[in-house]
């Protein structure tokens, strides 16, 4: 738990949350959205594009009755995991125990994502995600988290156990698309999975995957909070660059244990190819008008929510200036807080975001927006 000081003279705690290295992670930014929400009385939020949860996470340790949705099955398995258990941590211990004893075997995802060394040398033979003997703990561990006849929340912290275990010995900066060329330190590691930081909840949160549209459409909340995936604003980078499907892959993959047809360097999944994967908030595109379409889906998106408040993380490497954003909001409400958050730009930040919004002290720039509707 961390205390800030708020500007009331009270203080707020922000809770622990676990998470994956995420590009959209807002870990920096949570005691910012806890202090914006901490004085407007509401009681449910929405978590509109909850990918690693940290967020909707913070938002339910928070006693927020929390909805969070997201596109993406991994996604939703977080979100079970952290937002539906109603059982201590000591429940998993077991579960956990029984899969860190079990004996790694060449398997799918050894083939596809396991990489090798020269022993004596040290020298790549096979450049992948993970070093094969993670990949092979994994093979036996994803294989057997299926055969165990759990329920649906213990197989949701089983398999959040496994991704976060993963990303601990993972050779990459953080996402699939690609990877280093010399092993990270980390990789050599030997992968074991620990029961995660699970709250015992009471209230009836709720977990929706599926489109953001869909979700808003169903339900009603106090609070919207939007943090939609954006579309680079340098138009030579390929669009399948910042497509968090893409950026992903390997997640998906661990969760439907599915072995689907792969292409690519990277053996990305077929279904993440550019032409099959886009969402609409990543498109860098303009439509017939001249208006960005990533753009005109935010503001479809603000339009049509039904809640009171909606609250709107963007940042410096989006489609958007700040005069757009500032007028798409104030069409459909009143801005009652704007913060401009500087921090010093981290490697995925370098990795995803042209100059453009970025003073010359090399900070990067997150701005929340909260508005009240008419």
């Amino acid at each position: 738990m961390k205390t800030i000081q708020l500007s009331s003279n009270n203080t707020l705690t922000v809770p622990k949350t676990q998470g994956i290295k995420y590009a959209g992670s807002k870990l920096k930014i949570l005691p910012h959205i806890l202090e914006a929400l901490a004085p407007l009385g509401v009681r449910t939020v929405l978590d509109g594009f909850s990918g690693s949860t940290r967020v909707a996470q913070a938002l339910a340790q928070s006693g927020f009755q929390t909805t969070a949705s997201d596109s993406a099955v991994w996604s939703e398995i977080f979100a079970t995991c952290f937002l539906l258990n109603t059982r201590p941590q000591k429940h998993y211990a077991d579960i956990v125990t029984h899969l860190n004893s079990l004996e790694g075997y060449h398997g799918w995802f050894s083939e596809h994502y396991g990489g090798s060394v020269e022993a004596s040398t040290g020298k790549t033979i096979v450049k992948r995600p993970f070093q094969l003997h993670n990949t092979r703990k994994l093979d036996a561990i994803r294989d057997e988290i299926d055969q165990m006849g759990l329920d649906l929340v213990e197989k949701a912290v089983a398999l959040t156990s496994l991704i976060l275990a993963l990303d601990s010995v993972d050779n990459t900066l953080g996402h699939y698309a690609a990877y280093l060329s010399d092993w990270s330190a980390r990789s050599y590691k030997t992968m074991t999975l620990n029961v995660p930081n699970v709250q015992i909840n009471t209230l009836p949160h709720r977990v929706v995957r599926g489109d953001i549209f869909d979700t808003i459409g169903q339900y009603e909340f106090d609070v919207a909070y939007f943090d939609p995936p954006y579309g680079s604003n340098n138009d030579k980078m390929p669009p399948s660059r910042v497509r968090y499907s893409s950026y992903y892959h390997i997640w998906t993959t661990v969760i439907n244990n599915d072995k689907p047809a792969l292409f690519g360097k990277a053996n990305r999944r077929e279904d993440t190819r550019d032409g099959v994967s886009a969402s609409v908030f990543e498109e860098f595109r303009k439509d017939d008008n001249g208006s960005f379409i990533a753009m005109q889906a935010i503001k479809r998106l603000i339009e049509h929510v039904k809640a009171r408040y909606v609250l709107l993380s963007y940042s410096s490497g989006g489609r958007a200036t700040k005069e757009e954003l500032y007028a798409i909001l104030s069409a459909s409400g009143t801005i009652l807080k704007a913060i401009e958050i500087d921090y010093k730009k981290n490697v995925m930040g370098a990795m995803r975001w042209t100059n453009e919004w970025i003073n010359s002290d090399g900070t990067y720039h997150e701005y929340l927006f909260l508005v009240e509707k008419f």
